[in-house]
């Protein structure tokens, strides 16, 4: 009996966890193939690939993000292939299963919660005494009398974590290990209850052995491994594992990332002090769901959450510069409307995460948000992902303004294409944050740009527009907004998102050729006089020329960067060096300031 087991990732670089548990559990007795896809992929593509290798039984695994693309794939698959067992299983469909097996005809089998065991003993039936009532946390089609029935079999208990066999360990999956996300447990469960989420239904906490869990990452990272991520509810529930883990992965990592769920509020002390002392810079990536910031909102949803003590652990982390940090807002919860919710956005961008996610509520099948959405007004997608349109406080208008907030606040500070100007704009000249990115994402609406791409230089020439035509018109704002200041931080961040010398700019450059030719004649004669060890590149006036770029600015940019201090008496002069050796790398060019009151 031949097994393919599939999905469609969202991503080529993500993989699929669920589907190497399965194949771990069963191969033993079964030929198991894996076979991952993704949502982008042309779905002739994956059928013609699917039917190719002649599969008895194929299993699917099944989540928000692929499930209508899956649906299409099962369907072109029965029809070319009538006599092919077809399995289901996933969180997608481990709710509602009488309403997945109605609307999918073609689908034989879902397996129901971990499916380790359940889907080997289906696996089991199938070739022996098809008994499929037996089958605990299965729901399968019965025929009786011409009619077929869904039989939906009671859950399988809980899983003895310490008999399922490593997932990590197949040879084929080697050759790929440093261009994927490697997708890893340590533990099974979630302690807390927030209503909108999956992982509250299952209640505790189970733990793989640690010496096994060890040994599989010693493993990945010795099999080529570059990134690591837990997929742990919460990474740091129990403080004494989360810092034997630590200290583990800080002795062990070679250079591997590693991405961890935590909760921030939870965090001890002692584990942030050994994060700050030990943790190498760049290593560690955590993510932290927040949500919201409105007590009635946490409160509705069942989420216990101590802002105060959460922003501690933020903002330890951030000072230690070791961390990068993932914050998660959802907008859309209950008793939170467009007021509270820039509150939200205002207090958690304060913290001045690394990337600041914006997500929208989603009514995921299982989840008491979902029981509950009458209580809330709330109306919503029929299929996935199920996201609210509106509710009784935020209507389906006020989420479309947010969702402008969105899109500009991933395009901008979450790429961090230009954050020198971005934190000059909220620090100094808009109201808030909020007020920024909904302003900037009215602006794009209006000019049709969400309809067409963008390039780097259009990502600046489009706030620059929104700065000149909107910003500067706009009271209050246009006060405090300076056009040379922000323009020459927009200057400086756009050549920093270079690696080699970039062939245009997108302003009237500053300087004549005389003069530009005049001060790369005087760099290359007198290094020395620039400061911030310029001297040291000892390149000549050629070499400049080729791999240099200079712009005057009509402020001390040097005096801005280092103590926020804006000195308009003082021009500068900005010089950009691009090592030759750095292009094609992710390098940032060296930059020094030359204060024009100096003479060279």
């Amino acid at each position: 009996m031949k097994v393919v087991l599939s999905t469609l990732n969202a991503k080529y670089i993500h993989t699929s966890l669920a589907l190497r548990c399965l194949k771990a559990y069963s191969e033993g007795e079964f030929d198991i193939d894996i076979a991952e896809y993704t949502i982008k992929d042309p779905v002739m593509n994956i059928v013609s690939d699917l039917y190719a290798r002649n599969p008895d039984v194929v299993g699917f695994s099944c989540y928000i993000w692929n499930i209508e693309e899956t649906i299409t794939v099962i369907n072109m698959l029965r029809k070319i292939k009538p006599e092919l067992r077809i399995v289901l299983g996933g969180p997608e469909v481990s709710y509602d299963m009488e309403y997945w097996m109605g609307r999918l005809p073609e689908v034989d089998f879902i397996v129901v919660g971990e499916g380790e065991e359940t889907f080997h003993h289906l696996l089991t039936e199938l070739r022996d005494t098809q008994k499929f009532h037996l089958v605990f946390g299965l729901t399968y089609r019965k025929q009786k009398e011409g009619l077929s029935e869904v039989i939906v079999n009671p859950p399988r208990p809980k899983l003895d974590l310490a008999r399922l066999p490593s997932p990590h360990r197949f040879e084929e999956d080697k050759p790929t290990l440093a261009n994927r996300v490697i997708y890893f447990e340590t533990s099974r469960g979630c302690p807390f209850s927030c209503q909108f989420c999956l992982s509250s239904i299952e209640v505790g906490v189970r733990y793989f052995d640690i010496e096994r869990t060890k040994s599989d990452i010693l493993y990945l990272i010795a099999s080529g491994a570059k990134l690591i991520k837990f997929v742990d509810r919460t990474f740091n529930i129990k403080r004494d594992y989360a810092l034997e883990m630590f200290r583990f992965l800080i002795e062990n990592h070679q250079g591997c990332v590693f991405q961890f769920e935590i909760t921030a509020d939870i965090m001890r002390p002692e584990v942030l002090d050994y994060l700050a002392e030990h943790a190498p810079p760049g290593i560690f990536r955590f993510e932290i769901g927040v949500q919201s910031t409105n007590d009635p909102t946490n409160e509705a949803v069942q989420r216990r959450q101590n802002f105060t003590k959460l922003t501690r652990t933020v903002t330890k982390v951030k000072e230690s510069g070791k961390i990068d940090q993932h914050l998660d807002l959802i907008a859309g919860l209950p008793h939170e409307d467009y007021t509270t919710f820039r509150k939200t956005f205002n207090d958690v961008f304060a913290l001045g995460p690394e990337e600041l996610q914006l997500g929208f509520l989603k009514m995921l099948r299982g989840t008491g948000m979902r029981h509950d959405a009458p209580k809330h007004g709330y109306i919503y997608m029929d299929r996935a992902p199920y996201e609210i349109l509106g509710n009784d406080l935020l209507p389906f208008s006020d989420i479309v303004r947010i969702k402008r907030v969105e899109d500009v606040l991933e395009k901008y500070w979450n790429a961090h294409r230009m954050d020198h100007t971005l934190l000059y704009l909220i620090d100094r000249v808009f109201e808030s944050p909020f007020d920024f990115f909904q302003q900037f994402g009215d602006y794009w609406e209006e000019r049709g740009w969400q309809k067409i791409g963008h390039q780097l230089e259009d990502l600046f020439t489009r706030l620059w527009s929104f700065l000149t035509e909107r910003a500067s018109t706009i009271e209050g704002i246009k006060d405090r907004l300076q056009l040379d200041v922000a323009l020459g931080l927009m200057k400086y961040d756009y050549f920093r998102n270079h690696n080699y010398k970039p062939r245009k700019i997108w302003w009237d450059v500053a300087l004549d050729k005389d003069e530009w030719s005049s001060w790369m004649r005087k760099l290359a004669e007198r290094p020395e006089n620039v400061p911030g060890g310029f001297s040291k590149l000892a390149v000549g006036e050629k070499e400049l020329h080729k791999h240099a770029v200079i712009e005057k600015l009509p402020f001390d940019l040097d005096a801005y960067i280092s103590s926020g201090t804006i000195d308009l008496e003082t021009e500068s002069l900005l010089i950009m060096y691009y090592r030759p050796d750095a292009a094609g790398s992710r390098k940032t060019p060296e930059s020094f300031v030359l204060k024009l009151d100096k003479v060279v």
